[in-house]
């Protein structure tokens, strides 16, 4: 399994101070110049910098530029479209940025190198020297939403710093709380209440390179059926697509979905997989740690998305997504409950760290962490300072406006 989610909500807040030079803010909206759509997911990168963000689901990105980068230009790509440069000057009045869909065939010769897409992928789990090899204190933002139904219920938002362990050996990363906020409606959760354990924990486990025993190990990988889909790019580069799922013959919940693989460094450059929760039983299993007697609880879907990202010709972990749906049944209740929960975590600065990562600090999190808080929240404007984060969707802000005006009332 790759998760582990408790039933139930508990707080937790801890508050930083932050001092860094000034800074300009740009907005935008990022769509596929043919369709129009909306890009998600889509990474906007200060060129010569590591500073970066990520669009949400609705194509639009916010980012925080200090004073001593706004001469730079900002690198816009998105998985099968070509990467596109702008100046930030150019950015500040133009926010609607278009990308170019491209597609590259890998010739019969280039897929041949490997016997079959087994071979790949098992080359390319062992190819840890193409990622970064250093000690690296990343700064992520972090933000988990529940919601019953189409209504959110809890929201919570965190700056962390990850202390990442280099991709070379196998030592845990480590993460440290710097800012956090939550705000939770019970009101809308019934007698229920819905806890996420693990936190940014959660998200950082979804690294299938350095943590690939939460979905492929030596013992699981031929329980799988592999094949090689249709290639594409990312960054311009060309890319191989394994397709992969369970075979048919096997009970055991396992994962289906799709590994993006650089053609040039056999790099994992993207994960998007479910779990197959066809069982009912075991997936539920997997997932659920503790609920009233009289409630059976299961997953009806559960998909993750990782993005790696390149850094002076070395691979990293940039951005992961979790998207979870309960089903809560009530016993001798006619109507059931659906709960969703949805976490992300992007990496929007890092640097080198030559010192070894302190193994115990007040602020660190643990992996059992729920991450919720004590106080109301949402009530200072200022309160992200100049950290990087993921421009809210729509229904997002609407709940954050309507969490705001209750507090004017009190």
């Amino acid at each position: 399994m790759i998760l582990s989610y408790f039933l139930f909500f508990i707080g937790l807040q801890h508050y930083y101070a932050q001092t860094s030079p000034t800074f300009i803010e740009i907005k935008g909206k990022i769509i596929d110049e043919d369709s129009k759509d909306a890009l998600i997911f889509a990474d906007i990168i200060i060129l010569d910098s590591n500073m970066s963000t990520i669009t949400n689901s609705d194509g639009e990105f916010v980012l925080k530029v200090p004073d001593s980068l706004t001469s730079k230009a900002v690198i816009f790509s998105h998985l099968g479209y070509q990467k596109k440069e702008l100046k930030i000057s150019e950015l500040i009045s133009n926010s609607k940025i278009t990308l170019t869909p491209s597609a590259t065939e890998l010739s019969a010769i280039e897929i041949k190198t490997f016997k079959n897409a087994e071979t790949l992928l098992r080359e390319t789990l062992k190819n840890r020297h193409v990622y970064n090899s250093d000690n690296a204190l990343m700064t992520g933002f972090y933000r988990e939403t529940i919601k019953k139904r189409r209504k959110n219920a809890s929201l919570s938002e965190a700056v962390v710093q990850i202390h990442k362990q280099p991709y070379s050996n196998f030592k845990n990363d480590a993460i440290e709380l710097i800012k956090s906020r939550k705000s939770t409606d019970y009101t809308r959760l019934d007698t229920l209440a819905v806890k996420l354990q693990g936190g940014p924990f959660c998200n950082l486990y979804t690294d299938i390179i350095k943590y690939p025993e939460y979905i492929f190990t030596n013992d699981n990988i031929p329980l799988y059926d592999f094949s090689f889909g249709e290639s594409t790019q990312v960054n311009n580069n060309p890319v191989y697509v394994i397709n992969f799922k369970q075979k048919p013959s096997i009970i055991e919940p396992l994962y289906y979905g799709k590994l993006y693989i650089d053609s040039k460094t056999l790099a994992l450059t993207n994960a998007v997989f479910s779990l197959n929760v066809e069982n009912r039983k075991l997936a539920s299993e997997m997932y659920i740690r503790k609920k009233p007697r009289k409630v059976d609880v299961y997953p009806t879907e559960a998909t993750y998305r990782v993005n790696y990202r390149t850094q002076n010709g070395k691979w990293q972990y940039a951005y992961s997504n979790i998207l979870l749906t309960f089903k809560v049944n009530w016993k001798g209740k006619l109507f059931n409950s659906i709960y969703t929960l949805n976490s992300e975590m992007a990496i929007t600065d890092w640097r080198v760290n030559n010192t070894n990562i302190a193994k115990s600090r007040e602020n660190m999190l643990k992996p059992t962490t729920i991450l919720a808080d004590e106080t109301s929240g949402f009530k200072d404007p200022a309160f992200w300072g100049e950290y990087n984060i993921i421009e809210p969707e729509k229904s997002i802000e609407s709940a954050i406006e309507k969490i705001k005006k209750q507090l004017k009332r009190t």
